[in-house]
């Protein structure tokens, strides 16, 4: 064969592994943090800048020396950086943050905490010297012996503030949805309806809600996970589980009867979602794989 061919040919093939190679990285799902300390068990997005995307995010411990939230960044195809925040001394330390959603205002910077017990912390983040103001402490309405809720959510709806959030299910016990009109002044969410709901992957030990967002048109995207143990196996899906509106003064939900895996994962179990709007946005996730550590993904995120 001709030098100058074999030359051709050497160039094309490796140009195409590059590409591959950059495709299937760009898929990649990016490490954050090791360890079960790291684990993510809820997100918020905090900015979007181009080619920045930055989080709030809540670990689940409840031991006085380990964190409860971070700040994460992903700028570019880069691997996360990660800030850890100091919980602030005058508040008691929270037990089992599961969930976090900003809330709808013009700062951008005002989040709702929830824990698994249905303890809710309204925080106020300062992102230039990465400190949090906790502004209230409040339980959500309803609670009941048992709930577990790994899951809640904020959106303005036709002018009011509407709440969502779930108790978690497991395996053959459905995850309940629950959902009502948040009153921001008085720190008071007015329950008015529920529903329960399974999903039909993962399997075996699941949890059927593990975490959920809320569109502006009500759109309500859940995830759901598994796992066998510290060292996994894990699996997860995403779903669009329903609709949440207003039918003159009432909170109408529908909900989806033919759950679709918009994703599924038979190796990372995650726990945190959150909607990021834009050309260079997508649906991103974040994992609690335990002894494993932390992961992010970005579903139809520009590559």
């Amino acid at each position: 064969m001709p030098r100058f061919l074999r030359l051709i040919i050497n160039v094309i093939v490796l140009g195409a592994l590059l590409l591959i190679s950059q495709q299937v990285w760009a898929q990649d799902w990016r490490p954050v943090r090791g360890g079960i300390p790291f684990g993510i068990s809820g997100m918020a997005l905090i900015e979007e800048q181009k080619n920045t995307l930055d989080f709030l995010i809540v670990h689940d411990n409840k031991k006085p020396n380990q964190g409860r939230l971070a700040i994460i960044s992903i700028k570019g195809q880069n691997q996360p950086e990660y800030f850890p925040l100091n919980w602030p001394n005058n508040i008691e330390l929270p037990i089992d943050l599961e969930s976090i959603t900003s809330v709808p205002e013009k700062t951008k910077l005002s989040f709702i905490a929830l824990s698994s017990s249905g303890k809710a912390y309204y925080i106020r983040l300062n992102p230039a010297n990465k400190t949090i103001l906790v502004l209230k402490e409040f339980n959500l309405p309803g609670i009941i012996p048992g709930n577990n809720f790994e899951a809640f959510g904020l959106q303005n709806i036709d002018g009011e503030l509407v709440a969502i959030w779930a108790h978690r299910g497991e395996a053959e016990k459905p995850a309940t949805i629950f959902w009502g009109v948040f009153d921001l002044a008085k720190y008071q969410i007015s329950l008015t309806g529920s529903t329960n709901l399974k999903v039909p992957f993962p399997s075996g030990n699941v949890r059927h809600i593990s975490d959920l967002k809320l569109d502006p048109v009500g759109i309500v995207y859940i995830t759901s996970a598994s796992d066998a143990g510290d060292d996994g196996p894990f699996q997860s899906a995403v779903y669009v589980a329903g609709y949440l509106g207003l039918h003159g003064n009432k909170i109408v939900w529908r909900q989806n009867p033919q759950l679709v895996p918009l994703y599924r994962s038979n190796y990372h179990k995650i726990e945190g979602i959150e909607l990021v709007p834009g050309a260079e946005g997508g649906v991103v996730v974040g994992t609690d794989d335990e002894n494993l550590g932390s992961y992010v993904y970005i579903l139809g995120g520009s590559s």
